[in-house]
């Protein structure tokens, strides 16, 4: 499987003034063991933990799709190099559509939409389940068919931190990658626990079922830097700074 450049490089972040967003040891091992870390990641979340697809499906224990050859991995590790969360970034297909829209309608009275080549698909967001509100339904710790965003009790600061850490990899590479909007397929409760931590998407379609009961959302990157920029400087900075690469590890 084709991994993309930016896998090859581990990051370390700095503490800035907010301890609430500001992880000082997500890091990441070889490119080929966190992609597989992740893909195990996500048949134990969408295939064992919320059944919205067949075990039976992917009997290596890895649940993997036609996106990911092409899509670009980010990572997010505790302080013992644990897999906490994942996320992708899908670029559009050869018709110039992604994959929410297959499933989600957008709404024609929306925001007249982006250029495809310069928007990108938030896709497959998961935190691991100790890292996220467990709840009776099924449906949770996806971004599609997610009920929230962080967990509850001592977790809840490392959950916040972790999605952070995946924003600020996304931020990175789309600034870096003439990416200036995000499209993604979420339930409105993600959306508001986004909203919390100064990271705004707007809805642009009515919901649909989509691994759950989801709706689309895009975010304009200068929107939201604006948006960070005014009720969050020190965030802003934060996530503009250069990251540190670090040594690799085995």
């Amino acid at each position: 499987m084709k991994l993309h450049p930016t896998e090859a490089t581990q990051h370390r972040t700095g503490r800035p003034s907010d301890p609430g967003y500001c992880p000082d040891h997500w890091s990441r091992p070889t490119p080929d063991r966190a992609l597989r870390s992740a893909l195990e990641l996500r048949y134990q979340v969408y295939c064992l933990e919320c059944s919205f697809l067949s075990p039976d499906d992917y009997p290596d224990g890895v649940e993997t799709d036609e996106h990911d050859d092409t899509a670009a991995h980010f990572y997010a590790y505790d302080a013992d190099k644990e897999l906490v969360g994942y996320v992708r970034l899908v670029r559009p297909d050869v018709d110039q559509r992604f994959p929410f829209q297959q499933h989600c309608a957008t709404s024609s009275e929306g925001p007249v939409l982006p250029v495809p080549g310069e928007t990108a698909e938030i896709s497959r967001l998961m935190l691991r389940r100790d890292y996220r509100r467990l709840r009776s339904n099924k449906r949770d710790g996806v971004m599609a068919g997610q009920k929230t965003a962080v967990c509850a009790g001592a977790k809840r600061l490392g959950a916040s931190q972790v999605l952070l850490t995946l924003y600020r990899q996304m931020y990175a590479y789309s600034r870096t990658n003439n990416i200036g909007h995000w499209y993604a397929a979420m339930e409105r409760p993600l959306a508001r626990a986004l909203l919390r931590l100064n990271v705004l998407f707007r809805p642009i379609g009515p919901e649909a079922d989509y691994y759950g009961l989801v709706a689309p959302y895009l975010a304009n990157l200068k929107e939201v830097e604006t948006y960070i920029g005014t009720r969050a400087p020190e965030m802003l900075s934060w996530l503009q700074q250069p990251e540190w690469q670090s040594t690799k590890t085995a």
